[in-house]
C-alpha cells in the first residue's frame, strides 16, 4: 500500500505504512526498526501525556517548561506523531482511516483491551484483510498467566535471565539495558517482515504474536540446552564463559582486558605468546580448562600482571588473540569505528535543535557489494501530536470528528516533519 513519495534513496520498506499503537519500549522499538528500513511510521499517542516514556526520567533535556526525556528519544526516531483518544468517536474515526491504509499495525495492550475499544484483530481485518498485526504482551496471549502485566526486569527474573547474570549464584543481576523489551521488539519486527513476505504470496495479512517471556527464552541459547538436554541448572558465574576457558575479563597491571580463547589453536598461540605450558594436565583441553577454571584464571592473571592494559592489548592483537577493552558509553560513541559504521546519527529536533542519537544497526549495498544503499536521512523523535493535523488532512478528515473534504494532497503525501 503506497503511502509516500519515493525518496531519492529507497529503503527496503519504502512505500509501507506502519501504525504504531504501542507504548513504552517493546512495540516502539519494533516500529523504529521498520522506520529505519524506510517504512512510514505513524505513532498514535494519548492526548496530553503521550507515550509513557515521555515522562521517564531523569535525565530530561531542553527547556524547563518543556523537558524532553532521553528515554523517549532512544526508541522513536523516524516516526510521526498523532494524538488520539481511542475512547472518543473522533479518535476511532481517525484510527479506522489509518488502518484502512496501513500495511502493519503494532500494539502491546493487555489482551482484550483493543477488543473493548472496537478494534479486535477480527475487526481490523474486516477493515483491511491485508493488514499484518504485530501484538506484543508480557507473558503471552494465552495460557494460565497471560493476564499478568509484563515489565522488563520482572521478565528478566521470571524467564531465568537474572539467574545467569551476576558475579555468582547468590548475586542475580539484571542486564544493564531493558533486554526483554528490546528482544521482543526485534523478534516482533522479524515476524512482521515474514508476514509481509507471506502476504505477497497470499494477499492476506495475519497476526504475529510474541512476548517478553518468549523473547528471553528464545535467547537462552546453549544455556537452555544445558538445562533441557544435559539436565544441568546453569548459574551465574560472573565475567567468565561457562563452557570455554580462558574466555572473559582478566586483570592486568592498572587495568583489565577481555580475551576469548575459543579454540585449541588459539590456546596454543596464547600459551606460546605468554610462556604458559599449554600441555599442563589441567590445561591440555578446553574441557580440562573449564573444569580447572580458577587455576586458568590465576595463571592468565599471573602472566598479565607484567603488563598495563594498552601494551597488553597490542600484544594480544599482534598474536591473533581476540581481545578488547571495557569501554564506557562516552568512549563508545566517540570511537571512530562506531562512527564509521553509521552508528551515531545527527538529527534536528524541533525543541532541542541538533542532537546525536545511536544509529540503525543495518547497512545495505547493491549487488555484489556495489554502491551502498543504506538510508542516511533520519528524522528526530517527534513531539506529541507534531504531525496530527497534517495526518488528518492527508486522511481527508477535519480537525475533529468525521470526514472532511479531500485535501488535494497527493494520496501518497507524507506528513512533513
Amino acid at each position: 500500500m503506497s503511502t509516500e513519495p519515493t525518496p531519492d534513496v529507497e529503503g527496503p520498506l519504502t512505500g509501507y505504512l506502519v501504525v504504531d499503537l504501542s507504548r513504552a519500549l517493546a512495540g516502539p522499538h519494533a516500529a523504529m526498526m521498520l522506520a529505519d528500513l524506510g517504512a512510514r511510521v505513524i505513532k498514535v499517542e494519548n492526548p496530553g501525556t503521550g507515550d509513557d516514556t515521555r515522562g521517564w526520567g531523569p535525565p530530561f533535556v531542553g527547556p524547563e517548561d518543556d523537558p524532553q526525556a532521553t528515554y523517549f528519544l532512544s526508541c522513536n526516531r523516524n516516526k510521526e506523531s498523532i494524538a488520539l483518544d481511542l475512547k472518543s468517536d473522533d479518535g476511532r474515526v481517525v484510527l479506522r482511516e489509518l488502518l484502512v491504509r496501513a500495511d502493519v499495525v503494532i500494539e502491546n495492550f493487555r489482551p482484550g483491551v483493543l477488543d473493548r475499544l472496537g478494534f479486535s484483530a477480527a475487526q481490523m481485518h474486516e477493515l483491511n484483510p491485508a493488514l499484518v498485526v504485530l501484538s506484543i504482551t508480557g507473558f503471552g496471549h494465552d495460557g494460565p498467566e497471560s493476564w499478568r502485566s509484563g515489565y522488563d526486569q520482572i521478565l528478566q527474573g521470571e524467564a531465568g535471565l537474572m539467574s545467569l547474570t551476576g558475579s555468582g549464584p547468590d548475586d542475580p543481576q539484571r542486564v544493564g539495558v531493558p533486554i526483554a523489551d528490546l528482544l521482543s521488539g526485534m523478534y516482533g519486527a522479524f515476524g512482521t517482515l515474514a508476514a509481509l513476505l507471506q502476504r505477497g504470496r497470499t494477499g492476506h495479512g495475519q497476526i504475529v504474536r510474541t512476548s517478553l517471556l518468549a523473547a528471553l527464552i528464545g535467547v537462552h541459547a546453549f544455556q537452555g540446552t544445558r538445562a533441557t538436554v544435559a539436565g544441568e541448572v546453569p548459574k551465574a558465574q560472573g565475567n567468565h564463559h561457562p563452557s570455554i576457558a580462558p574466555y572473559g575479563l582478566f586483570h592486568c597491571r592498572q587495568g583489565r582486558v577481555q580475551i576469548s580463547v575459543g579454540s585449541e589453536k588459539l590456546w596454543r598461540m596464547f600459551a606460546a605468546t605468554f610462556g604458559v605450558d599449554a600441555e599442563r594436565p589441567e590445561f591440555a583441553t578446553n574441557a580440562d580448562r573449564v573444569r580447572n577454571r580458577e587455576k586458568v584464571i590465576e595463571e592468565v592473571e599471573r602472566v598479565f600482571s607484567d603488563f598495563e592494559a594498552g601494551p597488553l592489548l597490542r600484544k594480544l592483537n599482534d598474536a591473533g588473540i581476540p581481545a578488547g577493552k571495557v569501554r564506557t558509553l562516552d568512549e563508545v560513541y566517540a570511537w571512530d569505528q562506531v562512527r564509521s559504521q553509521g552508528l551515531v546519527i545527527d538529527v534536528e529536533h524541533k525543541i532541542l535543535g541538533s542532537v546525536s542519537l545511536p544509529g540503525p544497526p543495518l547497512r545495505f549495498f547493491g549487488p555484489a557489494g556495489t554502491a551502498e544503499t543504506t538510508l542516511t536521512a533520519h528524522t528526530a523523535p517527534p513531539l506529541l501530536d507534531q504531525h496530527g493535523q497534517k495526518i488528518r488532512t492527508w486522511l481527508g478528515l477535519t480537525a475533529a470528528n468525521g470526514a472532511g473534504p479531500e485535501s488535494g494532497l497527493d494520496k501518497e503525501g507524507r506528513a512533513a516533519c
